[in-house]
């Protein structure tokens, strides 16, 4: 399929839109009242601490709502307010926030019902919007929709299409596109359906089991069942993994991202010499700033005495899980939490350990003097963090009825 032909025809279409509607004004207070904060604002200003009493909050220097989700969030805004009378869907969650898609459903916007793990679009009809959210769409529910005659948002984020880019020129020189990513993950799914030969990795461990297999062949069998649903329709390792490209679901760790760019850079090397290397082998920056300054901001925050981490963000929402791991890497007790609901009553605290079901904790705060870092996901409003933070400050307040 020319994806590229395609997707230029498409965003020359009056049916699509990815530049809102001339509505940022009569939208921005709206989102300011409902996900803005003005003490954390003043956390900000204040070297990003806070304390009261026994407690001190230290905010990572950067977290939150980055550029790319508050753009998406404020099209689909401006999208009820431009079709008041419509019906609006969305192909996922806009972002990966319960609130913020709580409030999307205030506002009668739908989302497509998932059966099995499969998307139905029966209950689209012509005419109908359809926003895609910040994690993109695949190719073919574009083209479904256009074939539909929808009225298309695109609220992709930037950073997503570049990673799209990037695979369009893995394909055009006949590379199979390794993915650095969760294969599941919607953006991952989108990435691939742009991809003519694909092969998704989660982590250094499986990258170096494929780099091993490029360099000294193994169990084809084997391969295919490791990567069960991760790659291509018809992929064969023994053939596909002589040209590769590097790409990235944008919210993975960067530092690992790094290290599998540079593995496969090396083993390429080692198989075909270095001069022929740029015949074997392409690598691009689709490293999204926004993920990269959250996770350095993470690493500096824990550098710092902290006797507790707390992560704010939705569970399904890969760059939060991805903050919690730094956490869990430097053995501090942290608790993820998808907002301040999950607190209390009392001393207690509903949260989701990595890769575990959600489980409660009680006298999570421990009496006496405490430091608590603080920072959330890319997707995560500032006012998820004040709520939160009120909360801690209000236990520690009330400490000797809670043991």
């Amino acid at each position: 399929m020319d994806t590229k032909t395609f997707k230029r025809t498409l965003q020359k279409s009056d049916n699509y839109h990815r530049r809102g509607f001339g509505r940022a004004a009569e939208v921005a207070a709206a989102l300011q009242s409902e996900y803005q904060s003005t003490s954390i604002a003043d956390i900000r200003a204040n070297n990003n601490t806070l304390k009261r009493g026994n407690v001190t909050v230290r905010l990572a220097e950067a977290f939150g709502f980055c550029w790319g989700v508050e753009r998406a969030v404020a099209m689909a805004y401006e999208t009820r307010q431009h079709f008041p009378d419509d019906r609006i869907w969305i192909t996922n969650e806009i972002i990966h926030n319960p609130s913020v898609n709580q409030r999307m459903r205030e506002m009668n916007i739908g989302f497509i019902p998932v059966e099995n793990g499969i998307k139905d679009f029966s209950v689209v009809e012509t005419n109908d919007v359809v926003v895609l959210p910040a994690f993109g769409a695949t190719v073919q529910e574009m083209q479904f929709l256009d074939g539909k005659g929808c009225t298309i948002v695109d609220t992709t984020c930037p950073w997503v299409s570049k990673v799209w880019n990037s695979v369009e020129k893995h394909k055009k020189k006949s590379h199979t596109s390794i993915i650095h990513g969760k294969y599941k993950h919607e953006e991952t799914v989108a990435t691939s359906s742009f991809a003519d030969k694909y092969l998704v990795v989660l982590n250094l461990d499986e990258a170096e089991y494929v780099a091993d297999y490029i360099l000294n062949g193994g169990d084809k069998d084997e391969f295919l069942a490791k990567f069960k649903n991760a790659h291509s329709s018809g992929f064969d390792p023994d053939r596909d993994l002589d040209r590769i490209g590097i790409a990235n679901q944008t919210t993975m760790l960067k530092s690992e991202t790094e290290r599998i760019g540079k593995l496969f850079e090396h083993t390429m090397m080692k198989k075909y010499g270095p001069a022929n290397i740029n015949e074997h082998f392409l690598s691009f920056n689709t490293i999204c700033d926004a993920t990269q300054e959250r996770q350095d901001a993470m690493l500096k925050l824990v550098d710092e005495p902290v006797d507790i981490m707390v992560v704010i963000g939705g569970f399904n929402s890969s760059n939060t899980t991805h903050l919690q791991e730094i956490a869990v890497d430097r053995d501090i007790t942290s608790y993820h939490i998808d907002g301040s609901n999950r607190i209390g009553p009392g001393n207690r605290i509903e949260h989701k350990p990595l890769e575990k079901d959600i489980e409660v904790d009680e006298n999570w705060l421990p009496a006496g003097e405490i430091v608590v870092g603080v920072t959330s996901g890319a997707s995560t409003p500032d006012k998820a963090v004040e709520e939160t933070i009120e909360k801690i400050f209000a236990i520690k307040a009330m400490e000797g009825e809670f043991q």
